[in-house]
């Protein structure tokens, strides 16, 4: 060896293996439970996909963010749970080389249009409660779709670029991914050369992805809660907040598990299977309960449904009455 290895040929393993969950007994239930909640967000986001397309009272700044999320979340389950479910039902846990970068690619994709997303809902709030008569001028549905149209170009780049990359690594330490998906940081632990521009990408997306985003939402809440501070009456100021009430929740079962899991990884270096759980279900649970807290919260949404059950329902009972 020594410093030779410069000019020595890339190794390219033909496949990874996936671990996923080891060793762990039951976890067929935790699978099955997965394949669950990956059921019910494509289901509970494609409602939300249909009702905000048909809708024309929706055709509206907040709801494109809303849209997009949606899209954002059909997309991550989509990278994640079928996946985990071929190594799971097949017992073939090997991925091939491309495939797996393929995989990287979707999962980091997605998850940064999430968060990001995010942001943007975050300052329609803010403008709309701090800025009230500016709001029309400073966001339209113009605006919001050149908006969404930059971050799916930036996002895509960015993590197509840092996806890329991986190709440069040599990978010979072995072919074991310890996740149930073909994670960045495991397969970066795998190389034997220089990995450090990897690395730097690898950081530059948490940073701008999950660190940035959350800071941009903190600061934005702190001005909305400003603004309602001088609001005089009671009323006046829960009404303003009740239109912050899911993109709240949304926000805390989002950033929660993955700043929790930044912190246990940091101060304790984390067994793979609590890796796994605590990933998977912070990449999964987001996406089935979006939906769920829109249509709950979304006065719109929950008279539509109210009239489509009214709709299919009275006919239904006329014609059993007969």
């Amino acid at each position: 060896g020594g410093n030779n290895d410069n000019n020595m040929s890339i190794v390219r393993p033909e496949y990874f293996f996936i671990i996923g969950l080891s060793g762990i007994p039951y976890s067929s239930y935790y699978y099955i439970f997965l394949f669950i909640t990956y059921f019910i967000a494509v289901i509970g986001n494609s409602i939300v996909l249909l009702i905000i397309a048909l809708e024309r009272n929706l055709h509206s700044p907040k709801y494109i963010g809303v849209f997009n999320l949606a899209l954002a979340d059909i997309g991550e389950t989509n990278a994640v749970i079928p996946n985990m479910m071929k190594t799971f039902f097949s017992d073939s846990q090997y991925m091939s080389y491309n495939a797996c970068l393929a995989n990287m690619f979707f999962v980091n994709f997605f998850i940064t249009l999430q968060s990001v997303t995010l942001v943007v809902l975050a300052l329609d709030r803010f403008i709309a409660i701090c800025l009230p008569l500016r709001y029309h001028a400073l966001l339209n549905n113009t605006v919001m779709s050149l908006v969404f149209l930059v971050v799916w170009a930036f996002n895509t780049s960015l993590v197509a670029l840092s996806t890329s990359l991986m190709t440069r690594l040599s990978i010979c330490k072995s072919n074991v991914v310890h996740n149930f998906f073909c994670d960045y940081g495991p397969v970066l632990r795998l190389a034997c050369n220089d990995n450090s521009i990897n690395v730097f990408f690898n950081n530059l997306i948490a940073a701008l992805f999950l660190i940035a985003p959350f800071c941009i939402i903190v600061l934005s809440y702190m001005g909305i809660f400003f603004a309602l501070s001088k609001i005089t009456t009671w009323e006046a100021r829960l009404k303003a907040l009740k239109t912050c009430v899911s993109h709240l929740l949304l926000v805390g079962i989002f950033f929660l598990p993955v700043i929790c899991l930044f912190i246990a990884s940091a101060i304790t270096s984390l067994t793979p299977n609590a890796r796994v759980i605590s990933v998977s279900l912070s990449f999964t649970l987001p996406p089935m309960l979006n939906p769920i807290i829109y249509v709950l919260n979304t006065a719109e949404i929950r008279v539509l449904i109210r009239k489509v059950l009214k709709n299919r329902i009275v006919p239904i009972r006329q014609s059993i009455l007969k």
